[in-house]
């Protein structure tokens, strides 16, 4: 058997080669494709004989397990309905990316999967209650994963024993003749392996090291959400506490039991002011709703603060620019509070103006939260 090589050479053939590839690997080839991080083999994992072969090129035993690849972040509810938090979070953050997730996974044959899957191949899937799930950046592997319409497992395109490949030169040395088709996407990005983690409940731990640092990782596992004001002691201080008593208890969680969870609601102010308590009228309002900030005290922004947040709120355009003159990149997660428009500043306004203002963030606060759930609720 000789190993056919699509390239880029042909344009005119690529896609209708691409198409054959796809078919042949959903009908029981070997493929081998690239990613952003090194080459990988893929098999369809409803097709006994395919992961046979997928063992017997990697040396892997009916123990071990393979990676599931996605084509994109969504298709994960396939193979894990009802995934931990935690692990939707990172998914959310680093897919399509170098992370490969290992999720909880007790009832496969309650999966989604289960449906278009013979039971019995479930195996190749999940082992041990556990699944590995990857959704690689890059066009090719995941418009490959698309067109298969099957689940695809694949591991790195290389023997046991030798390194993984960063070409498909490299790849083919070892593999040329053995696998049916290999799609040449030149060199790899990163030319490291995706880093591996397992996440169980609210908690994560790196199996295998690789393109993604355990300090990013641990800044992917925290959800947290910015408010931005003026100088950080009237609106963004509400807004602040506001978001985080409505997120408790939307969650049925106390304020202190966000923090495990990794949620995480900071406020600042452009002006650069640390220290200050919160306004008297501010104070008054949270306390008129339940919640006591009396131990709140500004803080600046930063550029540390601004990289480390999820989403970030401001109460007017002035605030966005001082955010993005910070980091410029920070743009598509700068939002307005208010879609309606600007909160205007009560400082040294009356009761009357004080409390506008709270009925106005408390309202924009229940439309941004939905909007933070209903993301957070899926892949």
């Amino acid at each position: 058997m000789r190993t056919k090589v699509i390239t880029f050479e042909n344009v005119n053939r690529y896609e209708s080669e691409l198409q054959e590839a796809a078919a042949a690997l959903r009908d029981g080839a070997l493929v081998v494709f690239p990613t952003e991080t090194v080459y990988g083999v893929a098999a369809n994992a409803a097709d006994a004989e395919a992961v046979r072969r997928l063992r017997d090129v990697k040396g892997r035993s009916f123990q071990q397990p393979f990676t599931v690849h996605l084509p994109g972040r969504a298709e994960a509810a396939t193979y894990v309905s009802a995934a931990p938090r935690l692990a939707r979070r990172l998914a959310r953050k680093a897919w399509p990316g170098p992370l490969t997730l290992i999720c909880p996974a007790s009832a496969p044959d309650e999966e989604p999967i289960a449906k278009t899957t013979p039971r019995e191949r479930l195996d190749a899937i999940y082992r041990e209650g556990r699944v590995g799930l990857r959704c690689p950046d890059h066009t090719l592997a995941r418009e490959l994963l698309r067109q298969a319409g099957a689940p695809v497992v694949a591991s790195s395109a290389n023997r046991a024993g030798q390194p993984p490949p960063s070409d498909l030169e490299d790849a083919l040395r070892d593999l040329d003749g053995v696998v049916e088709y290999a799609l040449d996407g030149g060199r790899t990005r990163l030319s490291a392996a995706s880093t591996i983690v397992e996440v169980v409940g609210r908690d994560w731990t790196v199996r295998r090291p690789g393109a993604l640092d355990e300090r990013l990782i641990s800044r992917m596992a925290r959800s947290m959400v910015l408010m931005v004001c003026t100088g950080n002691s009237c609106r963004s201080p509400m807004a602040e506490y506001m978001f985080r008593a409505k997120l408790a208890q939307r969650l049925g969680l106390s304020p202190a039991e966000l923090e495990a969870e990794g949620f995480a609601v900071a406020s600042a102010g452009m002006l650069g002011c640390s220290g200050l308590t919160i306004s008297e009228g501010s104070l008054a309002e949270l306390a008129a709703r339940g919640i006591d900030a009396r131990q709140h005290r500004s803080q600046p922004l930063t550029i540390e603060l601004i990289q480390s947040c999820e989403r970030i709120y401001v109460m007017a355009p002035e605030h966005r620019a001082a955010v993005l003159d910070l980091v410029p990149a920070a743009d598509d997660r700068v939002l307005p509070l208010d879609p309606g428009g600007p909160v205007p500043d009560p400082i040294g306004a009356g009761p009357e103006e004080y409390r506008a203002c709270a009925q106005q963030i408390e309202r924009a606060v229940d439309i941004r939260l939905e909007e933070f759930l209903d993301e957070d609720r899926n892949w």
